[in-house]
């Protein structure tokens, strides 16, 4: 019964041994295949294998591969360096340089940025050299000498289009200059642009012949340009080695910049600046060129006059001025300094001299007018303590003037009257000499309307003891209009009028003989012959009229 029962249990061992070795035989040869599949995958994508097969089949080698190697990096070209050759600064703002590869830069903000040129920009015309403009080779520079930007291209804003937009190049202009340009052509005033030509010129400033010296070493310049005033440019030489060789020099060429700095852009800001207000105070004068020069020299507008009249004063720098024992104060308006100088009734005729300039006083000679009056109106004169009241009024108000010209444009007649009495007559009432005219009296029906002969501000609009009715309007800078024997005020202290501006009508009240306009200026508390400003301003004054 034990070996019968043994027998299966063995059978069943020895079935379980062959089924593990089946198993395992069956991993071993998978795994096997496995591998085989990947020994074909790398072999398949090895990048030398077809250079060896080549090489073999070739019979260059003899079957034995060469190792491969790894991709060397590629250095990359060494830029091309670029050489300016060529510039030209159109105005202030814009400008432009050349490669010489051909490739063009272009600047509208003064050279603080620059990019390429689009491509409709085409090269400007030179500039036609201007008054004043470096003539020939730049001896302490070593290099050409250009004309400065044109001077007509006034001092513009930041917002002056690129020379590559159509029409800013050539005649680029900013938009300020081109406004001026074309209002000039239009209104027929082509001899305004040629005058500030000429003044900008006279203001240029710019030895081109002076050294360039860059870190103390000098340098050699191809080309220099002076532009405005103080402000010019320069090519260096490409042999001179320096990282931009466009230089810019903001002191009339005594140093020089390679960028532009903060403080180099101020300093081009405060000549447009300049440029601005020269031209806008050029457009003020008959021949701007006569009047705008540089220096300290003095304007007399006119420089002959008569007794009673006024002149206007004009420098270049501040200061002060002495005439007849008084000290006037020179006020800054536009590019100049001004001051009204009265020429009192009294004032002999002969040469006189102001600041540095003379003035010549004509004789002139006034009529005299004889006037009868009521008693009443005669006594009027003698009650000093009421005049004395209003002459306080009086010189409160015309003590504060604007420190600025009020005006911009001719004054006009505030009424369209007869004249009864003109400026200056020497005046007798009732036989007795009383005073001398000092004013127009201009005649015409009560109600009337009066116009402001221009803009200002009224200081005093008040009834007064012998002039009635009465406005003092201020025209800045010391210049006063009165108005007087108004029937009705139409204006207060205070209110700013505009030429034309109705401020009341004529009347015949204070000592009056009838409805009219008293109408007169006053320069410094000193009456003046209004009959100077009609259909013209202080700026235009020549000192032709007949006395």
């Amino acid at each position: 019964m034990g070996a019968d029962s043994r027998t299966p249990r063995r059978a069943d061992r020895n079935r379980r041994k062959k089924k593990g070795r089946l198993e395992l035989w069956s991993i071993a040869l998978a795994t096997l295949a496995l591998a085989g599949v990947w020994l074909a995958v790398v072999w398949l994508t090895d990048p030398g294998r077809d250079g060896q097969r080549q090489v073999a089949d070739g019979g260059e080698l003899s079957g034995q591969a060469e190792p491969v190697l790894a991709d060397e990096p590629v250095p990359e070209p060494e830029p091309v360096k670029r050489t300016i050759v060529d510039f030209r600064m159109l105005d202030l703002d814009t400008g432009w340089y050349e490669y010489d590869d051909g490739t063009v830069m272009v600047t509208g903000d003064g050279g603080v940025t620059w990019r390429e040129a689009g491509p409709d920009w085409t090269l400007p015309e030179e500039d036609v050299p201007a008054a004043g403009a470096a003539d020939g080779p730049v001896a302490g520079a070593g290099g050409e000498a250009v004309a400065p930007g044109e001077p007509d291209r006034l001092a513009a804003g930041s917002d002056a289009g690129s020379p590559d937009e159509p029409g800013a190049h050539g005649d680029a202009v900013s938009e300020a200059d081109g406004a001026l340009a074309n209002d000039a052509e239009a209104n027929g005033q082509a001899a305004l642009l040629a005058a500030l030509r000429e003044i900008e010129a006279a203001y240029l400033d710019f030895d081109p012949s002076l050294p360039i010296v860059i870190d103390g070493k000098p340098i050699a310049a191809k080309r220099v340009q002076p532009v405005s005033g103080r402000i010019g440019w320069a090519l260096a030489d490409g042999s001179e080695g320096l990282d931009n060789p466009l230089l810019v020099s903001v002191d009339g060429g005594l140093t020089w910049h390679q960028e532009v700095t903060a403080e180099v852009r101020a300093a081009i800001g405060a000549e447009k600046e300049r440029r601005r207000l020269r031209a806008e105070e050029a457009a003020l004068y008959a021949v701007p060129q006569q009047v705008m020069k540089p220096g300290s020299g003095w304007i007399l507008l006119p420089d002959v006059t008569y007794p009673g009249d006024v002149i206007l004063v004009r420098r270049d720098e501040p200061g002060e001025v002495e005439w007849q024992g008084k000290t006037y104060a020179l006020k800054p308006y536009k590019a100049g300094y001004f001051t009204y100088l009265p020429v009192p009734r009294s004032t002999k005729p002969g040469a006189y001299t102001v600041g540095g300039a003379q003035l010549t006083v004509r004789e002139k000679k006034f009529n005299t007018q004889y006037l009868t009056v009521s008693e009443e109106m005669e006594s009027m004169r003698r009650n000093t303590e009421r005049i004395a009241e209003d002459q306080k009024k009086i010189d409160e108000a015309r003590s504060h003037s604007a420190e600025t010209f009020l005006f911009d444009s001719a004054f006009l007649k505030p009424i369209e009257g007869r004249l009864s009495t003109p400026y200056g007559y020497t005046r007798y009432i009732n036989g007795k000499l009383s005073s001398t005219h000092n004013a127009i009296d201009l005649a015409a029906p009560k109600g009337t309307p009066i116009a402001a002969a221009n803009d200002g501000v009224v200081a005093l609009a008040d009834d007064l003891y012998l002039t009635g009715l009465t406005i003092y309007i201020d025209r800045g800078m010391g210049l006063f209009s009165q108005y007087a024997h108004l029937s009705e005020l139409n204006v207060s202290a205070g209110d700013t009028v505009k030429k034309g501006d109705i401020i009341g009508l004529v009347g015949s009240t204070g000592f009056s003989t009838g409805p009219h306009l008293h109408f007169t200026f006053w320069a410094h508390n000193t009456p003046v012959n209004p009959d100077l400003f009609f259909d013209t301003t202080p700026f235009r004054w020549t000192g032709e009229s007949d006395p």
